[in-house]
């Protein structure tokens, strides 16, 4: 792993994610702190990690994160929940700028049920992990949570069937299971899932509150760049490039779809 010798407070933020999941969190970081530089990847060739091993998951965050220390990134947002809880403990050992992950808003949701049965949405690999489980039972509190692994839907996404019957299908198969333990707070555990959140709403209904971790993670990112006084100087809006390890015309299209604006997908 390359380490930075130094870092520009000029120089850009990296982003990475299995796909297109982790354009919610670059959005969000765009329009937070639009004047930063972002540099974004989708690791598709090797999507999605939610069916991979951990150590596979490991060596890709490994490797995506090399790419990125070579481009000289300032900081590094691990864009997707699987990832996170599999891989952003040893890469926090190897790499000296900050690194922020996306972990699923347990603390808060536990918080705010009022009924105190919260349900997530996740990939089978975060329903698996260890760290995931760990992390569940430190922040709870006297709440019973309901882990919901959604296989496919990543797939689905990545494919643009956003708005075809089979995502569809799919939505309400999983989500049913959560409203027949009648919750009333969901967590959407993988970058994927807010991109169907108009989707989610129509099936689970108003009085269901549902909570993703865009803003959480951007406001890290913030805490992060001013602690380390790594925060841009500059004036002028930030630019966005990405990239992607299987680049087709289908994903740029899609890509571009979600950002609500033009993409120019490079190959890695």
């Amino acid at each position: 792993m390359i380490n930075p010798i130094s870092n520009s407070n000029q120089a850009p933020i990296g982003i990475f994610d299995s796909g297109v999941g982790g354009l919610s969190i670059a959005k969000c970081i765009s329009q937070h702190l639009p004047n930063e530089q972002l540099i974004y990847i989708a690791d598709t060739k090797f999507a999605p990690y939610g069916d991979k091993s951990t150590t596979i998951i490991q060596q890709r965050v490994n490797y995506l994160a090399d790419r990125l220390i070579n481009l000289n990134c300032k900081a590094l947002v691990i864009a997707c929940n699987t990832a996170t809880v599999a891989a952003i403990d040893q890469l926090r050992e190897q790499v000296s700028i900050p690194i922020i992950g996306v972990e699923p808003a347990i603390k808060p949701a536990a918080k705010l049920s009022k009924i105190k049965k919260i349900g997530i949405l996740t990939t089978e690999s975060t329903a698996k992990n260890s760290r995931f489980i760990s992390l569940i039972q430190q922040h709870k509190q006297d709440t019973q949570i309901y882990i919901q692994p959604c296989p496919g839907l990543v797939e689905l996404i990545e494919q643009n069937q956003l708005s075809s019957k089979k995502c569809e299908t799919l939505l309400i198969k999983h989500l049913g299971e959560l409203l027949n333990k009648e919750i009333d707070t969901l967590v959407l555990g993988c970058t994927h899932y807010p991109f169907l959140i108009d989707k989610i709403k129509a099936i689970v209904g108003k009085q269901i509150q549902i909570m993703e971790t865009a803003l959480p993670v951007t406001q890290q990112l913030k805490r992060q760049l001013e602690k380390h006084d790594l925060i841009t100087t500059s004036q002028q809006l930030g630019t966005f490039c990405c990239y992607s390890s299987a680049f087709s015309t289908e994903q740029a299209l899609l890509m571009s779809q979600l950002w609500q604006k033009n993409i120019d997908l490079q190959s890695l």
